[in-house]
């Protein structure tokens, strides 16, 4: 055979052991990628090798692209859309000030994104400041003025009771459905300064 394609036999032996350290490479950094929940990427991966001794990096890029090894943290990022300042012209109460305060007497809220189905989804959290405690949440597919109704709908008790609603200036809290809801149960508005989540 090596006649036949005009090849060294030390030429075809030492290729054949550069196939099969590449086969071994390849089993170990799939076996190291299903070993660590499919978390690591060539990173990690290099440093775990690295620690055994085996010293390889452009390779393992490879080798996870050929077997469609992809992190579960680089799936797919959240992208931040950016979105207007609400610039209404409402004074901070609350002042960064959000520790002994009385039971409803301030609270506050946020929306965040989180990952369902590999779909992002928003919940907003309104808490009392008065224990930190979750007072009313809720959940959907949009970052609006509609979730943030949604969690005060919610809340268990009486609303008449609570007297500052804080939040940032995100859009969703600027919003007439906002405040019909604060003006119904004579609750007073705070925003934090621009820049002050």
């Amino acid at each position: 055979m090596c006649k036949a394609l005009n090849i060294s036999r030390s030429g075809y032996y030492k290729y054949q052991d550069v196939v099969t350290k590449v086969d071994s490479y390849n089993d170990i950094v799939v076996r190291i990628f299903d070993d660590n929940q499919k978390v690591y990427g060539t990173w990690g991966i290099k440093h775990l090798l690295a620690k055994q001794g085996i010293c390889i990096s452009r390779r393992i890029a490879r080798i996870m692209h050929q077997n469609g090894l992809v992190s579960v943290y680089t799936v797919k990022k959240y992208k931040v859309h950016k979105t207007t300042v609400n610039k209404a012209n409402i004074e901070n109460k609350v002042n960064r000030e959000f520790d002994e305060r009385m039971p409803k007497e301030v609270i506050v809220s946020d929306l965040t994104y989180v990952r369902v189905n590999n779909q992002w989804n928003y919940i907003c959290v309104i808490i009392d400041l008065y224990n930190r405690e979750i007072v009313g949440y809720s959940c959907g597919k949009y970052k609006d003025a509609k979730l943030v109704k949604q969690a005060f709908l919610s809340i268990k008790g009486n609303l008449f009771e609570y007297d500052i609603f804080h939040t940032d200036r995100g859009n969703e809290f600027d919003n007439h459905l906002i405040d019909n809801v604060l003006e119904t149960f004579g609750i007073d508005r705070s925003l934090s300064r621009k820049g002050n989540p």
